[in-house]
């Protein structure tokens, strides 16, 4: 059963997807004039970026299982649940997805230009971005799920798989602050 979509809203997620490529072109033209226009200043910029683009995946990741355990509680073919699918299917892919692969090729760079891919912080940093990829997947399974109306999770399920992204990301900054190895 695909999810319906009301009437006069049918191209809303495709423009959306057309604004994300239009964003995602217009960093990468950022980043390309930074290179050019500031070549000291590049990795700089390439972290300053890099930042930010973990903390919009980050954003996602936090707010995606609330709109779980909130989905949860509506009716199956209810309006709100059908609201609940569209909200989730453009953070999924207008924000999370872009942040996701902006934030690994920039932290990868960083990893190679600035690291040379040296020091166990680094390694066990790149572990736990792994393991915040294996829940962004796990979430992008469970907007598959819902938006084909499979049977549900519990709201207690999400509230504990809320959780785990904050307990990652914890573990990273303190990998990357304090390198404790």
């Amino acid at each position: 059963m695909s999810p319906r979509v009301e009437p006069g809203n049918e191209g809303a997620g495709g423009k959306a997807k057309t604004r994300a490529f239009i964003a995602l072109g217009i960093f990468l033209l950022v980043l390309a004039l930074t290179y050019v226009l500031r070549p000291d200043d590049f990795i700089r910029y390439v972290t300053a970026f890099h930042v930010v683009a973990v903390m919009s995946w980050m954003a996602g990741l936090l707010y995606l299982p609330r709109l779980f355990i909130y989905h949860t509680d509506a009716p199956i073919g209810s309006e709100r649940s059908e609201t609940f699918k569209m909200m989730e299917r453009r953070l999924l892919k207008v924000i999370m997805n872009p942040a996701m692969m902006v934030s690994w090729l920039l932290g990868l760079y960083l990893a190679w230009e600035v690291y040379g891919f040296q020091g166990g912080w680094l390694h066990g940093k790149i572990a736990m971005v792994v393991a915040l990829t294996g829940v962004h997947v796990l979430f992008s399974r469970a907007v598959r799920d819902f938006a084909a109306d499979k049977p549900r999770r519990s709201a207690k399920h999400w509230r504990i798989w809320n959780e785990v992204p904050t307990v990652l990301m914890i573990a990273i900054v303190i990998l990357v602050i304090v390198k404790p190895f």
